[in-house]
């Protein structure tokens, strides 16, 4: 399967695994999915090709897709529930279904009405979990102290946690620049999921930041390397800033929803707080649609309710 690392042989007939294929080649060369989604919609596409064939008694085939009705996909996702799958994963299973069909369909191999009529769970709204201002700059003083007793992985740390909150990247994003990106400009160019550019500005804080862990860094980083790199040399690996933060937010008594990537929700949060507009922020968060920058004005909503229900005299009243 082109594009996919397949865990076990998918359980459909040989022209159907051949759909499956090229839908896989198209996905990565023409929609340029990333690895993580690529695999996400591996296990997608064969958790539902196993269900078909219990459900029908057999590997299942071109026509067998296109005799689908809704029934069989209201049992499919009653499955996925029965397994233990969360809302959100039944979900994501059912778009992955869909743009499967849809590809088969462009393809003029199946059409079947019956899958888009099939409504998706109700989702609740997710809220972002943002850090407090103070908790961010905690955070960013905490990872100067590194666990291993080198200086330069302390500022490395900073760095990276330093472009997460200053500039929104997403953890990959940075991890994903190259040692020729540094020293860091007024602006960078940022590769986002879907291998889309975003120009975002650089503060003075997160360029000396950066600046500061080159110079200190004892390892040769070729220009075409990675900026970020582990103490034996190679590319940095996300799973160790992962740990880094557990330690962080435990040492500071932080919950657990104090994760990498809730330095980029607080970067959103905190723009947005300081009278920010929305347009401005989707465009420096890299989302596609506006909807989900959105989100970040439950959260400011959510602390004035707060800071209400704490300060005003009448929310006081109703608490006794």
């Amino acid at each position: 399967m082109a594009g996919l690392r397949p865990v076990e042989p998918l359980r459909a007939e040989a022209s159907v695994r051949a759909a499956v294929t090229d839908w896989a080649t198209w996905l990565t060369s023409e929609r340029r999915a990333a690895g993580n989604t690529l695999a996400a919609y591996q296990r997608d596409i064969a958790a539902f090709f196993a269900f078909l064939a219990e459900h029908l008694g057999q590997a299942p085939t071109l026509d067998d897709l296109g005799r689908l009705r809704a029934a069989d996909l209201r049992a499919y996702m009653a499955n996925r529930r029965a397994n233990g799958l969360r809302s959100t994963s039944v979900a994501r299973g059912l778009s992955t279904v869909r743009g499967f069909f849809r590809f088969l369909e462009r393809r003029g191999l199946v059409s079947n009405a019956a899958i888009a009529g099939v409504r998706s769970p109700k989702l609740p709204r997710a809220v972002p979990k943002p850090l407090t201002v103070d908790a961010a700059r905690g955070v960013l003083e905490s990872a100067a102290a590194s666990p291993s007793g080198e200086a330069w992985v302390g500022l490395r740390d900073v760095a990276l946690l330093t472009l997460l909150y200053g500039c929104g990247l997403r953890i990959g994003e940075a991890l994903g620049l190259k040692r020729a990106a540094a020293p860091l400009g007024t602006s960078l160019i940022v590769t986002g999921k879907g291998n889309k550019q975003r120009m975002v500005p650089i503060l003075p804080a997160v360029r000396n930041a950066v600046a500061a862990y080159v110079a200190a860094c004892p390892l040769a980083l070729a220009a075409d390397g990675p900026l970020f790199v582990g103490e034996r040399g190679a590319a940095l690996q996300p799973a160790v800033m992962q740990r880094r933060m557990r330690a962080i937010r435990a040492a500071l008594d932080l919950p657990d929803t104090a994760t990498p990537h809730a330095l980029r929700h607080s970067f959103a949060t905190h723009l947005l707080g300081a009278g920010g507009d929305l347009r401005t922020i989707q465009e420096l968060l890299g989302h596609a649609s506006l909807s989900t920058t959105q989100r970040y004005t439950d959260v400011d909503a959510e602390r004035l309710r707060e800071v209400y229900d704490k300060a005003h005299p009448r929310a006081r009243t109703r608490a006794t």
